[in-house]
């Protein structure tokens, strides 16, 4: 599964010698009736998707990869709840992809063209038409334009790509952003902002000795993919081993976890404590002091951290034995005038008779005769199979999620916003074996930073997690996957329907 060509030794390369970038801020073009309203005028995006070239580290050369208006990660989108906009999305990359297709997938079949794009805003609460169903891609010198309302909380999302059976090879060479919602309730926190508030977009990429991106095959050229990608290079907001000065004061960062299969478990220095004031869809109910944060792919976190005590020093973020960011603190003291205050905003626990429907859905892998993976599939059901689930507009649901995988896998639904119930460990073989749920353990309640509202939730292996899901938004056809691309990318996805009321 190792990529053939030399590998480069980022060992070999000298850290802290290139400042963070930070996205730019995405520039309208004008203005548009709103689909919703006609009555009203609403911002309008053109954005172009492109091949670039970009310098990841002062001694490499630029490396080629696919971005949003030449840049990669993309520029950041920032609205406010209630405010909508348009995004015309344009497809300019070129005819040919320099990723290894597997034409086995389904979705990536021969007859397919090579390089196809559709943009899926992860997070948003968007009418089905332009919420980036996979098969609704186009190619090259076609564009699609989507409507994003923004009827809700503030919240960090990010766009991406969503093409149906080459998603990995299209993030994985660069397609993505972030997208900031903001509301007057978090306004009114005075939390940093501004330039004391940090956008994060961490992945980890395989670049070779030329500096140029390798994705990992399998050996079998008729077969490439490969059931999960692990790479040697930590990239934030694209560069490698970067640092951000910073003053004897507090920051607030949006991080959010952009690779293909790791899992971040970030820290600060040696362990400092850090305060997490938010999730996926927002604000938690109040800070949470820790020194660690797991993000698995698609996760968002939000912290502020306080380098008032650490003037004169450097600190790094770091996952496991990867360092990715220095921070150089300035020794100079200065006034902050931001706040953390002990309450954030209420999260209202939804209660489980509210729900009028449980679901029991399954995480599964096929393996071959020599135990490889092979695929994985929800429910033991391919993609294109009739859709099952059809839950109703403006009611609630408990879905069971039982993992019978040796993996954890990060699920997301599109379109809504959901509770994390408890995680429950249980017998695999048992229920393989009669298709009854034996529990060996007792329910486990969300942890006090997942106690917020979320949309990708971590399924570990041999636990059933169970989420509370109101379908509050729009009806139509959206679909709920695994977040490792690599086995989103292999009918780990299905459609699902929100049923009109």
């Amino acid at each position: 599964m190792a990529p053939a060509a030399k590998a480069l030794d980022p060992a070999r390369l000298s850290p802290w010698v290139d400042p963070l970038p930070l996205p730019s801020l995405v520039k309208g073009t004008g203005m548009r009736p709103d689909p919703q309203d006609a009555t009203r005028q609403i911002p309008f995006y053109r954005i172009e998707i492109e091949e670039i070239y970009q310098k990841v580290h002062r001694d490499l050369p630029p490396t080629r990869m696919w971005g949003f208006n030449g840049t990669s990660p993309g520029p950041i989108f920032e609205t406010r709840s209630g405010q909508g906009l348009m995004v015309e999305w344009a497809n300019r990359l070129p005819a040919k992809h320099f990723l290894p297709i597997d034409h086995t997938l389904c979705g990536a079949e021969p007859e397919k063209p090579e390089v196809r794009c559709v943009v899926h805003l992860h997070g948003g609460r968007t009418p089905a038409a332009s919420d980036g169903y996979p098969e609704d891609w186009v190619v090259p010198g076609k564009s699609f334009t989507c409507h994003y309302p923004n009827r809700q909380d503030a919240a960090l999302l990010f766009y991406h790509d969503h093409t149906m059976g080459i998603n990995r090879l299209n993030i994985y060479a660069g397609l993505q952003g972030l997208f900031v919602i903001r509301d007057d309730a978090e306004d009114a926190l005075n939390l940093p902002k501004e330039r004391y508030e940090i956008p994060l977009m961490l992945c980890d990429r395989f670049l070779r000795a030329d500096g140029q991106l390798e994705y990992p095959v399998s050996g079998d050229e008729k077969k490439p993919w490969v059931p999960e990608v692990y790479s040697n290079v930590m990239l934030v907001n694209g560069a490698l081993a970067p640092y951000l000065d910073v003053e004897p004061r507090k920051y607030r960062f949006r991080v959010m976890n952009g690779s293909n299969s790791r899992f971040f478990r970030l820290s600060l220095g040696e362990l400092l404590e850090m305060q997490i004031i938010g999730g996926d869809q927002g604000l938690l109910q109040a800070p949470v002091k820790t020194k660690r944060v797991l993000l698995t792919p698609a996760e968002r976190t939000d912290i502020v951290f306080d380098f008032s005590q650490y003037a004169g020093q450097k600190i790094v973020l770091r996952s496991d034995s990867f360092d990715i960011l220095q921070f150089r603190v300035a020794k100079t003291p200065v006034t902050d005038e931001s706040a953390l205050p002990a309450m954030l905003r209420r999260v209202e626990r939804i209660p489980e008779a509210n729900a009028i429907q449980t679901r029991r859905l399954t995480l599964d892998e096929t393996m071959n005769d020599v135990q490889e993976s092979m695929g994985m599939l929800l429910n033991k059901t391919p993609w294109h199979a009739p859709v099952t689930e059809k839950p109703a507009l403006s009611t609630t649901e408990i879905w069971e999620l039982v993992n019978l995988t040796e993996d954890t896998h990060p699920i997301h639904l599109h379109m809504v916003r959901f509770q994390l119930l408890d995680r429950r460990r249980f017998d695999v073989f048992d229920f393989q074996d009669t298709g009854e749920l034996r529990y060996t353990g007792r329910p486990i309640p969300p942890a006090a930073e997942e106690a917020g509202w979320k949309d990708t939730i971590r399924c570990e292996k041999g636990y059933v997690t169970r989420i509370i899901v109101p379908f509050e938004g729009y009806a139509g056809r959206y679909v709920w996957h695994c977040h490792l691309l690599e086995h989103e990318d292999n009918e780990m996805m299905r459609p699902y329907e929100v049923l009109p009321t």
